[in-house]
């Protein structure tokens, strides 16, 4: 019955942030006239901020590496856990575009801003929307924001690290940008996915792992850069459960299955 009633508690509190926040933004974006939407993305971003604050189950470690000057241009991939990694992540103090499935979009109130925001929807359907999102990361990335991608796809069940899709790896090498890699651990519980209720006190960590060049690579070496980030987030999260890599890896399992 607690677990009930602070979950009650706290989804009431952020619906009451995410509507008092639509007409403030609305308000910034009308005089952000920046054409990357840096302040407007900015403010959005800390009503993440504002949201991992009130509640008092999370304990959040921000660690790592440190953008050295502001505006500096990186394809940022992490892993995903849970729906709190949004919020979670939103804490990193840079701004940079975030890489959506067109569903999230249409979300009354939290749709509108991410628009307000200068965010980036793909419909996963539409092999052409996949064309068009790269296109329009890149023109960011000319613009010196980041952009931020969760290569799993999707939340993962039972909090390992599942399989990468190339599109962010592809930018980063179409565009010779450097590679951001984030691990988060400690998210699954705090949001459990398929449950609107909040879990037990959770201790997370985003740790920003240090940047993966690109520069002179080939698409022929997608692959092994995938795998290079890929790798490191696996360790860096299997370093703070005090695991083998290979039981934070999900593809591990079926690697195993196939060589028997």
């Amino acid at each position: 019955m607690l677990t009930v009633l602070r979950s009650a508690w706290v989804w009431f509190a952020v619906s009451l942030l995410i509507i008092l926040w639509l007409p403030l933004l609305g308000l910034i974006r009308l005089f952000d006239r920046n054409p990357v939407r840096f302040i407007t993305g900015r403010w959005f971003r800390n009503l993440g901020v504002a949201m991992t604050k009130v509640n008092p189950l999370w304990q959040l470690h921000v660690t790592g590496f440190t953008v050295p000057r502001e505006h500096t241009p990186f394809v940022v991939v992490s892993n995903h856990q849970s729906l709190a990694d949004i919020p979670l992540i939103s804490h990193i103090p840079w701004e940079m575009k975030w890489i959506g499935k067109k569903e999230l979009f249409t979300i009354p109130v939290v749709g509108w801003m991410m628009t307000l925001a200068g965010d980036i929807s793909v419909d996963r359907r539409d092999a052409r929307s996949g064309a068009r999102t790269i296109i329009r990361a890149a023109q960011y990335l000319e613009q010196r924001c980041p952009v931020m991608f969760f290569p799993e796809g999707t939340r993962s069940p039972d909090g390992r690290v599942g399989r990468f899709s190339d599109g962010a790896f592809h930018l980063a090498i179409r565009t010779q940008t450097p590679i951001l890699p984030i691990a988060v651990e400690g998210s699954s519980n705090a949001l459990p996915k398929h449950s609107w209720r909040f879990g037990t006190p959770s201790d997370i960590h985003v740790h920003v792992l240090d940047p993966v060049p690109t520069e002179g690579l080939t698409q022929a070496q997608l692959p092994e850069l995938r795998d290079r980030v890929r790798g490191a987030i696996i360790h860096e999260i299997a370093r703070r459960r005090g695991v083998a890599d290979d039981q934070v890896d999900a593809l591990a399992m079926t690697r195993a299955v196939g060589v028997t």
